[in-house]
């Protein structure tokens, strides 16, 4: 299914004379960009009949319009709430559990159910990550293992360094925590989209947070990995001063597209669109 996903974006990235001689018109609901990792990542929005590679789309003239809602759970076209779930989703679906946010709270591997116990083991108890990344400054992070280097690339980050692999969510919540005391588990999102980063050696902190990890990760420690992700971004211009777009109050946008970072949008007056975070919004797009 991956190597078909990626060949029909590459039969999409041949039509690029086609985006440059012509206006297109496109409507969908918003996902996270789907990325593929290479030496400038490529990124790809979801419409409903077409993937856009964006990258193509660098100094194009870009109109955003506010349609109506769709909740990502149960396709109602109700308001959003939050993660691009209506109200009743949020609150009901096991996707929205809390255990998402804090994996400290995963209680999975003692056979505990939060809200579907089938979805949260085959979620929770699988290989997980515990990381350093480099966005605004050195911070500290959980994902799934299957999600290396794509968190990396959704949260902006210019490095990444894995420092744990546990056998599960919980384990890397706790170790989070406890390194939570030593090294942020937040980007600051402006500075990342200024491209302000403050440096710092990955390796190097990992060593130095080794003494501060729960007994029971010990074992998992990843000591010799020297793998650092170098991740580059599809960027032409970094904005100087951001000015987030709410695309419902505003209901509609238009502005140059100069860049693509984390999972947002990048304008050249200095407006930023946060894709991920307007997941659910039924939007029209134009492109000239």
């Amino acid at each position: 299914m991956y190597r078909v996903y990626l060949c029909y974006l590459k039969v999409i990235n041949l039509c690029e004379g086609i985006y440059q001689t012509k206006s297109m018109q496109y409507k969908g609901v918003l996902k996270k960009m789907k990325t593929e990792f290479s030496d400038t990542i490529s990124y790809y929005l979801e419409m409903e009949n077409d993937f856009l590679n964006l990258n193509q789309l660098l100094d194009r003239t870009i109109e955003l319009q506010f349609e109506s809602y769709q909740c990502m759970c149960c396709s109602k076209q109700k308001k959003i709430f939050r993660q691009g779930f209506c109200y009743e989703c949020f609150y009901e679906q096991a996707q929205a559990g809390d255990w998402i946010m804090k994996p400290e709270l995963s209680k999975a591997h003692l056979g505990i159910e939060d809200r579907d116990l089938t979805y949260e083991k085959a979620v929770q108890l699988q290989p997980h990550i515990v990381y350093l990344a480099l966005s605004s400054e050195i911070k500290v992070g959980v994902t799934r293992k299957t999600q290396v280097p794509t968190r990396w690339i959704d949260q902006g980050a210019s490095k990444a360094l894995a420092i744990l692999e546990v056998p599960n969510r919980y384990l890397a919540g706790i170790a989070e925590v406890a390194l939570k005391d030593f090294v942020t588990d937040k980007t600051s999102w402006q500075k990342m989209l200024k491209n302000v980063v403050t440096a710092g050696d990955l390796q190097e902190k990992r060593n130095e947070l080794k003494a501060h990890l729960p007994e029971e990760v010990l074992p998992y420690f990843l000591e010799d990995n020297s793998d650092v992700y170098d991740l580059n971004y599809p960027v032409l211009q970094y904005p100087e001063k951001i000015k987030s777009l709410n695309l419902v109050k505003a209901h509609s946008y238009q502005g140059v597209l100069k860049g693509v970072k984390g999972q947002y949008l990048l304008f050249e007056d200095g407006t930023v669109f946060n894709i991920r975070n307007n997941e659910g919004l039924v939007v029209s797009l134009q492109v000239s």
